[in-house]
């Protein structure tokens, strides 16, 4: 009788086998199908024939031997829907539409300080090639909310009237609710320009292309950009570039932070990254539910701004400002409330104030930082509290005392509201060109309070 091997000995053979097959099996691969361009609906191209999956890329042959480079954004039975990241002339019926293997990372590195970047992290300064080696994920890593470093320090942004009355801390993510022309622009040049961080990031979606040139040379200027890196996605680039701008901003703001450092991160705006995921999902079909708005913009909106905020892994941290266009001053519009209810404060520029030659032109009775308690001290809190207590005294009683109805002597407050509304007025106004830090501020405010004790 023949004896049994070992257990060991059969353990062994088997291993040797199966590693051998492993190493002759060659790891299997998604087959790219290349298909035709079949219907070109507005910014839509429908493809049939092609297999990819939703968010690669697709190369399309145009006439004079171009390609036109797309992004798969949805699919209906065998209809690709793409949506083109440039210019989509010379595209005709029964072009060949050949998937293309793509990288959903940006590449990343110091090299992009002072730089200007499109929407697919190209520089547009022509300055050169970037020399980056490192690569991040586009679309980010959701952290988990429990490991994210809570908001302690307090972050000095030059701003009397913020620093004083509306304290932010590192890793907070406020909107600024704006009109036209009531000087967004020139708020922000003055954040990039005094607050304290260690990089700036600064995304411009949807913008006219002038106030990029401008932006960067006279607003941000040589000295603001050497710590600066640029996004600019104009008005005019197609609306997935707008989106992909947006992500681009977040995604080296998130390296950047990732390493330990103090980002602030500036997005103007908001409404357009809104406005232009809504273009996308209305030429795809997603049927509109607010105000024109499909649903598919409210799920973006948070996805994109959870992911600024301090790390789960260090002191780094992202500290972003998000403008909101309120078409017309109005600010139910549903962007703008749906931003309020995902932000963690908001600062909303009067037109009213700036009509009356106040910049920056902050109301200080509509805008709140839901973060302030956890960064400053009761003593600016009391402080805070009370110049708003005076300050919406006067405005609620603004028509009695400009038409002459109310007489002095009728309610002390008032009379001490009227008495100091001057100098009330002064607190919130600031030239472009003077920074105030927090403890400057404090001490303005407290002087201007003292006199009320009075």
């Amino acid at each position: 009788m023949s004896a049994t091997p070992e257990l060991g000995e059969l353990q062994r053979h088997w291993g040797r086998s199966l590693g051998e097959v492993r190493a002759r099996v060659t790891p299997l691969r998604p087959l790219q199908v290349e298909g035709v361009l079949s219907r070109m609906v507005g910014m839509t191209l429908e493809a049939v024939g092609c297999e990819a999956a939703v968010g690669s890329r697709c190369l399309i042959e145009a006439a004079e031997g171009r390609t036109v480079e797309a992004e798969v954004v949805g699919f209906h039975g065998e209809r690709l829907f793409l949506m083109p990241t440039g210019d989509m002339r010379g595209l005709m019926p029964g072009a060949r539409v050949l998937p293309a293997h793509s990288s959903s990372e940006v590449h990343v590195g110091d090299a992009l300080l002072g730089r200007v970047l499109d929407g697919t992290g190209r520089p547009l300064d022509g300055l050169g090639a970037l020399d980056c080696r490192d690569t991040q994920p586009l679309m980010g890593t959701p952290l988990n909310p429990l490991k994210r470093w809570a908001i302690r320090e307090p972050l000095d942004v030059g701003i009397r009237s913020i620093n004083a009355l509306l304290s932010i801390g590192r890793g907070q993510r406020i909107g600024l609710f704006s009109g036209s022309g009531v000087g967004k622009s020139v708020l922000l040049g003055m954040m990039t320009r005094y607050t304290n961080a260690d990089v700036i990031v600064v995304g411009l979606i949807g913008e006219r292309g002038r106030e990029v040139q401008e932006f960067v040379a006279n607003t941000l200027g040589p000295d603001g950009l050497k710590r600066a890196v640029v996004v600019a996605t104009p008005a005019d680039t197609p609306p997935l570039m707008r989106l992909h701008g947006a992500w681009v901003a977040h995604a080296i703001a998130e390296y950047f932070r990732d390493r330990g450092q103090k980002v602030l991160l500036l997005l103007d705006s908001l409404t357009r990254f809104a406005q232009a995921q809504r273009e996308i999902a209305l030429a795809i079909g997603e049927p509109p539910a607010t105000k024109g708005y499909p649903p598919s913009v409210f799920a973006r909106l948070p996805q994109l701004v959870e992911r600024a905020g301090n790390s789960d892994r260090g002191p780094g941290s992202v500290t972003a400002f998000y403008t909101v266009l309120a078409e017309g001053d109005d600010q139910q519009d549903p962007i703008a409330d749906a931003a309020r209810a995902i932000l963690d404060g908001h600062i909303v520029l009067s037109r009213s104030l700036a009509e009356s030659g106040v910049y920056p032109a902050i109301d200080v009775e509509a805008s709140i930082s839901r973060a302030m308690h956890l960064v400053a001290d009761r003593d600016l809190m009391s402080l805070a509290v009370r110049f708003r207590q005076i300050y919406a005294l006067y405005q609620h009683n603004r028509d009695l005392i400009s038409v002459g109805a109310y007489r002095r002597g009728t309610d002390p407050r008032i009379d001490q509201a009227i008495e100091l509304w001057p100098k009330m007025t002064e607190i919130l106004r600031q030239d472009m060109y003077e920074a105030v830090d927090i403890r400057t501020a404090r001490e303005q405010l407290r002087t201007l309070l003292a006199a009320a004790t009075h």
